[in-house]
């Protein structure tokens, strides 16, 4: 699948991901000059509390991931600010995406990423303003899926890498997966494991 649009950055990283990490688009989160999701200063200081929190064997214009995913709501390199259209247009692209990874845990960066993602892919109902300082990096329930928002890069302050890489340490530390062993049902010993 290629969008119709004169260049874009697709996803990158491991499609068994455990944790899919979600942007706005490549002109808000970096990617044009690399045409690697997050590769540009901001994208650099996320890389950085994702290596510390273990998501990340290395950091650089090509990281070296481990059980992770990148990629963008709108996967096109805009000229200015996507437009609503353009968003719903993309998002076959990026739903096809999130599904085929199927990671654990998703990881919106930014407001605009934070809202699409809980408005379509969370348990609970969200009409309210997203807060992106009271949610970052803090574990919601989604549907099927956890959810850990995460302040755009951008505009951390000095203890947003911390508490970032403090909430995904405590969150491998738990049963993420959240998966049953559903095997006893069928014949056989095999494993049958569901989220």
């Amino acid at each position: 699948m290629r969008p119709s649009c004169d260049q874009f950055v697709p996803g990158y990283g491991d499609a068994n991901a455990d944790f899919h990490v979600i942007g706005d688009h490549p002109g808000v989160h970096g990617g044009v000059e690399t045409g690697v999701p997050f590769t540009d200063e901001a994208g650099k200081r996320l890389q950085s509390a994702l290596h510390e929190a273990g998501l990340l064997d290395a950091t650089g214009d090509e990281p070296t991931v481990d059980a992770t995913f990148f990629s963008y709501l709108h996967m096109c390199v805009p000229d200015g600010q996507p437009t609503k259209a353009d968003y719903t247009d993309m998002e076959r692209f990026f739903d096809a995406e999130l599904r085929a990874i199927a990671a654990h845990v998703l990881l919106p960066v930014g407001a605009v990423a934070t809202k699409q993602v809980l408005e379509n892919y969370s348990a609970v109902a969200w009409k309210t303003d997203i807060d992106m300082g009271s949610l970052h990096g803090k574990e919601l329930r989604g549907s099927g899926f956890l959810i850990v928002p995460i302040k755009d890069p951008i505009e951390w302050d000095d203890g947003d890498h911390d508490e970032l890489v403090t909430g995904l340490m405590t969150l491998q530390s738990t049963d993420f997966r959240r998966e049953s062993d559903l095997g006893r049902f069928i014949p056989g010993s095999d494993p049958y494991l569901v989220r």
